[in-house]
């Protein structure tokens, strides 16, 4: 276990013992937030309210009842940040992990990414096996409906946009609000598969959000190597095998390059 103000420079031991690890399993499962989009550009939940945006709370935001009350602001938020994402690129910790993928893939192994992220950033770097527990910012469903479409990568003309599928409904963005339930395919697989995995990644999450929060004990528990990757401490810092502090996009690189070799750390 490192210390909470350390650095990864501070721990080679850790990183060394953790890149064994990570290079002998064949089940890897990851869990993702924030700050895997940080150094992409992408400001956190709460960091978007910035300039025209600083006045309002952003829990207030999201969630339905906002939506309904107020459909124009809320939408308008919303595609602010969706156009933040689709101008965003995916860094060098986007990049390790799609390599880490690919590598178990091409010896047999099993893969899962879990991310709590909305920006698609992951399946842009190459990653496959992705499940997004709160949706994608990039979809946009009727709200009355159901149905999801890809809006194009320009400004929506009109707030509330309007729903292409019935006449009167409106298109809210397809993430998961404050009060709503996540995706049961997303909790399903995760609930299948990380009792199995013999590596878990955690990785630029706060570890506050539940359920995603709990992934990591349920992996601990059933008896997988746990290892987190943050500049910051969090609650699962003191729970895990090994904590990597430092940016995403510097430790992921160098976790899957010593694992798998020099050159191989997903930013070729």
């Amino acid at each position: 276990m490192n210390d909470e103000s350390s650095t990864i420079e501070d721990h080679v031991e850790g990183l060394e013992h953790a890149a064994r690890r990570l290079s002998r399993a064949a089940c890897v499962v990851v869990v993702t937030g924030a700050g895997a989009s940080a150094e992409s550009g992408i400001p956190t939940f709460r960091d978007t309210m910035q300039s025209l945006w600083k006045e309002f709370d952003p829990q207030k935001l999201a969630t339905p009842e906002a939506f309904d009350a107020n459909p124009e602001v809320v939408t308008r938020w919303y595609d602010h940040r969706r156009l933040g994402c689709l101008a965003a690129q995916p860094n060098p910790g986007h990049g390790a992990l799609a390599t880490l993928e690919q590598h178990l893939a091409d010896r047999g192994g099993e893969f899962a990414l879990f991310t709590q992220n909305v920006d698609r950033l992951h399946q842009r770097a190459g990653s496959r096996r992705v499940y997004e527990l709160h949706g994608s910012i990039l979809e946009w469903r009727c709200a009355s409906t159901g149905h999801v479409i890809t809006p194009p990568p320009t400004p929506f003309e009109a707030f509330p946009p309007p729903s292409p599928f019935q006449p009167g409904a409106l298109l809210r963005p397809n993430v998961v609000w404050f009060g709503e339930a996540l995706p049961e395919e997303a909790l399903r697989a995760a609930w299948e598969v990380t009792p199995r995995c013999d590596v878990f990644l955690t990785v630029g999450t706060s570890s506050q959000v539940y359920p995603a929060a709990g992934f990591v004990d349920i992996a601990s528990q059933a008896g997988a190597f746990t290892i987190e990757v943050n500049k910051d401490p969090t609650p699962a810092s003191r729970r895990v095998d090994v904590v990597l502090r430092g940016t995403v996009g510097r430790v992921l690189p160098l976790l899957v390059s010593r694992a798998f070799g020099p050159g191989v750390d997903g930013q070729g």
